[in-house]
């Protein structure tokens, strides 16, 4: 069973996420960055569920010092800023409070389903090809640039996750001659072009102040 760390010092929360996984994942509570350390040590942990304002240590020190563990933060900050700020340290996902049981089981299970390794990515009415930048839209093939390709390789591989425009400036940073925001721009309109060429559907959605994501 796979475990899931609740790093949250309030406990009426700790215990309905632990109700509400019971039957899936086996769930393990911390009430501090410290004591959440001291678990990650010893066990094998799948997913962490954070919350920011913690006793101590904020929650925003962990995401720095964890690699290969996806996050799902967990908190009342509701400002844009902090939102951003998680995404560009690392989190995979962010939940404000208060919180829907639903919805927070959904986006567990999306970021614990097994990823198989596959030779294209597929989503709605695209596929993308793992080892060529090409897109197929409604079997229609087309050419993507590495920019584009790294781009929306992203979006699709984290389909339910905002993507930052830092994150997505770094995929791109090779492209010495355009390191800013506005090139992004310029990768992101030629994307949805090439897309509504083949389909009526919006695929790459806007998130203000933030990023980007695949509409879903």
């Amino acid at each position: 069973m796979k475990k899931i760390l609740i790093v949250e010092d309030d406990k009426n929360i700790q215990d309905i996420i632990i109700e509400l996984i019971k039957n899936k994942y086996e769930g393990l509570r911390a009430f501090n960055v410290s004591s959440a350390l001291q678990i990650l040590e010893k066990e094998k942990i799948d997913l962490i569920i954070l919350d920011l304002m913690l006793p101590g240590v904020g929650g925003e020190e962990l995401i720095k010092k964890i690699k290969n563990i996806p996050i799902i933060v967990l908190s009342a900050k509701l400002d844009v800023d902090d939102k951003v700020n998680c995404f560009d340290l690392g989190a995979n996902d962010y939940l404000t409070k208060p919180f829907n049981s639903k919805e927070l089981k959904a986006r567990i299970d999306v970021q614990l389903r097994d990823k198989d390794i596959i030779s294209e990515l597929k989503y709605k009415e695209l596929s993308l090809m793992q080892d060529r930048p090409i897109l197929v839209i409604n079997e229609n093939e087309v050419n993507l640039t590495k920019s584009e390709y790294l781009i929306i390789k992203e979006l699709l591989s984290n389909p339910r996750q905002v993507i930052t425009k830092n994150k997505l400036l770094d995929l791109i940073n090779f492209d010495l001659d355009f390191p800013s925001d506005g090139t992004l721009r310029v990768h992101i309109s030629n994307l949805r072009k090439k897309i509504r060429k083949y389909t009526k559907e919006e695929y790459i959605e806007s998130v203000f102040g933030i990023g980007f994501k695949i509409k879903e």
